[in-house]
């Protein structure tokens, strides 16, 4: 996320600059860009819609490989680009105008955890339960291990009863069993909770809490309707 600001008179200069046929430096790229996602986050929170960031990919690292065959070869990695303060100051951007939409990160960068599920916190304003979400595991982070850390991040740091579960962003029809996978993962570590005592053995709550998290918390939050479904 750019850790900048940018006026509308700014991004206008900008764009206007760019379409006369100069190229726009990096601050100024990073400017318009910050320019843009305020504008549509304004825009997703007055339609009621959700905001979905994915956030720490270091793209097409091999040059050979990005020339032969182009972007998405599969020479993308994870960053390790500052992430906290840009976030912070575009949440609080959008927050201090009552124009925050309901906004869902992903982090690519396992060390972020505790940083991402924490800056959610600082956000939550009642209005919606969970209206700042820290999302699932994701790319390189959707498998056991990451999977894992993600859900006992947010048991011991935010509110894991209004999590949304799992997603995919694949093109691969095949890629939907990953729900399936997410969610015996999930009932293993419930279960093994209980069985430790750090969960009351109520099999109603319980059972609960597995279907929230794995499809009613996502219907309420998306609006789904049964009949759409």
């Amino acid at each position: 996320m750019p850790d900048v600001e940018c006026t509308e008179h700014e991004a206008s200069l900008i764009f206007n600059q760019t379409r006369a046929g100069t190229p726009a430096t990096p601050e100024q790229t990073a400017k318009f860009v910050w320019f843009v996602l305020v504008y549509l986050g304004q825009l997703d929170a007055k339609r009621g819609w959700t905001k979905q960031f994915h956030l720490g990919a270091l793209r097409n690292n091999n040059s050979r490989l990005l020339k032969r065959l182009g972007a998405d070869a599969g020479v993308d990695s994870i960053g390790d680009f500052p992430q906290a303060r840009g976030l912070s100051r575009y949440l609080d951007t959008l927050d201090r105008n009552d124009q925050l939409p309901k906004i869902i990160v992903y982090n690519l960068n396992p060390a972020d955890n505790y940083a991402f599920c924490t800056m959610m916190g600082n956000f939550q304003d009642g209005s919606i339960p969970g209206k700042l979400q820290f999302g699932s595991g994701w790319w390189f982070l959707d498998q056991k291990e990451a999977m894992e850390w993600q859900i006992n991040a947010l048991s011991q740091l935010g509110l894991l009863s209004k999590f949304v579960g799992m997603l995919t962003d694949s093109r691969s029809f095949l890629s939907y069993v990953r729900h399936e996978y997410f969610r015996r993962l999930l009932c293993k570590m419930i279960g093994e909770d209980v069985e430790a005592g750090l969960i009351p053995a109520d099999e109603a709550a319980v059972s609960k809490l597995v279907r929230d998290i794995c499809y009613d918390n996502a219907a309420g939050y998306f609006g789904l309707k049964a009949g759409n479904l």
